[in-house]
């Protein structure tokens, strides 16, 4: 039996229909893209046959795709170094707040882990049925529609990505800088100088090569795993000598919260502190054999980076109380200074590299978030070129980069950050409730991996939950960001529907031919990958 194909427009099949029907790229005597008017639905969509802007030709006869370069120990790094921030490192005090004690968190951390793995393995099933990059957004789109879509894209380019990736940014410069202002608060101005330097040279390196890229994640990712290793290992070695009070059995669990609000809020903290699991997803077609390896980076990442939450926290714990922990602004730095001494530099150190690290995989993911959304259409065309010899999205990178600094100018980052808490769950919870619809709708589409139906049912059921408790705990912030998300109704009829008149169609090519100049990119040759794949 033929295999069903998903039905909403992929970014073959729009390029197809805009060279077929309308004629949306015509070659000029440069070989750039010219946009003619086009229908609504394909109005931001280059043809496919476009070649360098410089030789009429695609660099060194190679075709002009992001090459499958992501292997299965990238992968891994992709994942663990996204999960794992600055969170563990400096507060990570949600949990044990809302439990009261150190068992009790201990099990809330858990449990977080086991849900998350749960999520993770949902997107290894996605990822290898719909094998597109874009993540959340290519499976909204596949499901939904493109207005469902759009509006995660609207959101996630506007706020949620840029501001995240800022604010991590921002804690690695004020690590960074810590040394040189011991005894007063690092100014705000070096750290915001130092946290665009920190975007711009990371921006460069994912503009390079994805190998350059994956080979900094993996370089950062082991920088931190051996930070929270060292802590790892001192806890034990507190452990040995038998002096632990806060983990004896008669205190382990006193003072323990165990009203449903305090549970709730516990894991609702919890499961933050996992977010990044997704991330892989955005570049699955970038990956080396994803049905295999997508997987196997979910499998052996989710429990690497449980274990290693529950083993920290265990650690800090045979140091640090309860009480102290929750009033403590840098929970590893005070755990440094009681076991390293000296060294107790090291910690800070760490943070900043593990800062460093989660940057660099929010911004090569953001990237091709960006990069499928202007694929499709839903962006304009400039964002979906190719360097014709890096091979790499180099305007959807800057175009992140730029994003992500604008919010320098922000006084209150983190208040904008909160309006935005239930956003992540929803379109996980829609991605993978899609999941479900999909298998009663197309049943005979190619599934690699098929996970039991439990699992999907009992994460969807969890993301309603952390909605409703979003809501619940801070409802007027969730309801600023719902009419926020709604203002993306309006830039998607005037920027995707809209039949656009002569006017700003011309000023579309310009500066779609402005971009293939300076950045030396043209649109991905996607019948060729097609052939290819």
């Amino acid at each position: 039996m033929a295999e069903p194909e998903l039905k909403s427009r992929s970014s073959r099949e729009s390029v197809a229909k805009a060279a077929s029907q309308e004629k949306i790229g015509d070659q000029n005597q440069d070989g750039l893209i010219v946009e003619q008017p086009a229908s609504p639905s394909t109005s931001m969509v280059p043809d496919a046959t476009a070649t360098s802007p410089t030789t009429g030709s695609p660099a060194k006869g190679e075709k002009i795709v992001l090459k499958r370069s992501i292997t299965l120990f990238n992968g891994v790094g992709m994942i663990i170094g996204t999960i794992i921030g600055s969170g563990i490192f400096v507060t990570p005090t949600g949990v044990v707040k809302e439990t009261g004690s150190a068992g009790l968190s201990l099990i809330i951390w858990s449990a977080c882990g086991v849900i998350s793995t749960m999520g993770a393995l949902c997107y290894a099933e996605l990822g290898t049925t719909i094998t597109k990059s874009g993540g959340d957004y290519t499976y909204i789109l596949e499901v939904y529609g493109e207005l469902a879509a759009f509006l995660k894209l609207w959101v996630e380019m506007l706020i949620i990505r840029p501001s995240s990736q800022y604010v991590v940014s921002l804690v690695f410069a004020t690590y960074l800088l810590k040394p040189l202002y011991p005894n007063c608060p690092v100014p705000d101005g070096a750290a915001k100088l130092i946290a665009c330097l920190c975007l711009t040279s990371l921006t460069f390196v994912n503009c390079i090569s994805v190998r350059a890229a994956t080979k900094v994640q993996d370089l950062f990712t082991a920088s931190k795993l051996l930070a929270l290793i060292i802590i790892i290992i001192f806890g034990f070695i507190q452990i040995s000598t038998g002096d632990v009070p806060y983990l004896t059995p008669e205190r382990a669990f006193e003072g323990s919260k165990l009203g449903v609000d305090n549970i709730v809020l516990a894991l609702y903290s919890g499961l933050f502190a996992f977010g990044g699991w997704n991330y892989l997803n955005y570049v699955t077609e970038e990956m080396i054999n994803p049905e295999r390896n997508l997987p196997l980076s979910i499998i052996i990442s989710m429990p690497i980076v449980t274990v290693v939450y529950v083993l920290t926290n265990l650690a800090y714990f045979t140091t640090i109380s309860p009480e102290v922990m929750v009033e403590s602004e840098a929970v590893a730095v005070s755990f440094g200074e009681y076991h390293l001494g000296v060294m107790s530099w090291l910690i800070p150190v760490f943070v900043g590299l593990s800062c460093f690290g989660a940057v660099n995989g929010s911004l090569f993911t953001s990237a091709r978030l960006f990069y499928a959304g202007a694929r499709e259409g839903q962006l304009p065309a400039a964002l979906g070129l190719v360097h014709t010899d890096l091979f790499t999205p180099v305007p959807s990178l800057i175009f992140t980069c730029l994003l992500s600094m604008m919010y320098a100018i922000s006084q209150d980052i983190f208040s904008v950050i909160n309006l935005f808490s239930f956003f992540t769950w929803l379109c996980v919870g829609m991605a993978i409730a899609g999941m479900l619809w999909l298998r009663f709708t197309k049943p005979d589409l190619r599934r690699p991996i098929k996970v039991y139906l439990f699992i999907p049912v009992t994460f969807v059921l969890g993301c309603v939950f952390m909605i409703v408790v979003s809501f619940w705990a801070a409802p007027f912030e969730c309801l600023v960001g719902s009419g926020i998300i709604l203002t993306g109704i309006p830039a998607y009829l005037l920027g995707f529907k809209w039949k656009k008149p002569h006017v700003v169609l011309k000023v579309l090519e310009i500066f779609t031919m402005f971009c293939q100049k300076i950045f030396m990119s043209v649109p991905e040759e996607k019948e060729q990958q097609e052939a290819a794949e």
